[in-house]
């Protein structure tokens, strides 16, 4: 071979060594774009991380950057900077929802977008074309069965008098975790519109309750370190517990089971909208919507087949399971917030 021939043939070979990075990064369909999502920290975090977020950058080169936070600080960071909001994608669970769609800060997102939505299960979306589902946290009665040896069987049973001093209840600060409320009203013949009954089996356990916990993170820890024996807890929570050989007991009250859907919603002005179809895709699909499922035992939303050794953990796993989810007038839950904050504190602070 000729040297100037030689010359050419190693200039190209090295052009394209070089080259050949380059466009395979530039065949990822959103290299160089992160989305801004607010998240729950902890294992919730470390599971969307990896069955939703590490997918996507794989895939697309889509990165992904989550920021812990209490649900009700990202949404007051949200609505007080519309014009630059801190997040282009913003989880909210049920109650949240109301005031995301009252404030006009996300956007509606649809099937042709989406294409896994197809795949949602009748009732989880409730508020129409806004927001995509993906998991369903409930609120129910739990008890450590090392110390409580007649099981709890209902919300109302927290003011049973063998619990004196052994109780450890949510804060109602938050519509969610405040939702055993409701359960307590509900179960003694009250509604959303008449929470009288919740009140007074609330007043007659007072006795019962130890501390009023402002985080989840705090009750964990007084379940974890036995200073409470019963309680309302999140039931992916309770799974948690039992993973770390505390013997905690999820209770099916057998008049209803009080839950929140979660939702992912895209804000409105966000620059990357496709962006944001494609990480919403993900998480309802198979690989994503497990994720949660797998790690604290969360309900999945979607069609999706739960291996048994999953399944057996859940609480919404038969039929029969599901037709125990309670309606919830969302609305009214919301609107209420402030009179319930109020009795509450007066019966158990006085």
């Amino acid at each position: 071979m000729k040297r100037r021939t030689f010359l050419k043939v190693t200039v190209f070979a090295a052009v394209g060594a070089l080259a050949a990075p380059y466009v395979h990064a530039q065949s990822k369909k959103f290299a160089g774009i992160t989305l801004r999502v607010n998240g729950s920290g902890g294992v919730y975090d470390d599971v969307l991380r990896k069955r939703v977020a590490a997918p996507l950058e794989e895939k697309y080169g889509l990165k992904i950057q989550y920021n812990a936070e209490a649900t009700s600080s990202a949404l007051v960071k949200l609505l007080a900077s519309r014009d630059n909001p801190p997040y282009d994608l913003f989880t909210a669970d049920s109650p949240q929802m109301i005031e995301l769609l009252k404030a006009g800060v996300v956007e509606e997102i649809r099937a042709s977008e989406v294409p896994n939505i197809k795949r949602v299960l009748p009732g989880f979306r409730e508020f129409g074309e806004y927001g995509v589902p993906f998991s369903v946290p409930s609120i129910i009665p739990v008890y450590n069965s090392n110390y409580i040896k007649q099981p709890l069987t209902s919300y109302s049973d927290i003011a049973r008098p063998d619990l004196v001093a052994h109780v450890v209840v949510p804060a109602p600060t938050f519509d969610s975790t405040g939702l055993y409320l409701l359960g307590l009203a509900e179960e003694n013949g009250g509604s959303v519109s008449n929470m009288e009954p919740a009140y007074k089996v609330l007043a007659d356990a007072k006795p019962n309750i130890v501390a009023i916990a402002q985080a989840t993170v705090a009750q964990l820890q007084m379940f974890q370190n036995e200073e409470a024996y019963a309680g309302f807890f999140w039931d992916g929570r309770a799974y948690e517990l039992r993973t770390k050989g505390v013997p905690i007991v999820s209770v099916i009250p057998p008049k209803g089971i009080y839950s929140v859907t979660s939702y992912i919603n895209i804000v409105k002005g966000m620059k990357y909208p496709e962006a944001a179809y494609a990480y919403a895709d993900q998480l309802l699909s198979d690989e994503g919507i497990l994720g949660l499922p797998e790690a604290l035992r969360y309900g999945a939303t979607t069609d999706v087949a739960i291996p048994a050794e999953i399944s057996q953990d859940l609480l919404f796993n038969s039929p029969e399971r599901s037709a125990l989810k309670k309606k919830v007038d969302w609305e009214r839950w919301t609107a209420d917030r402030s009179a319930r904050i109020e009795r509450v504190n007066k019966i158990l602070r006085s």
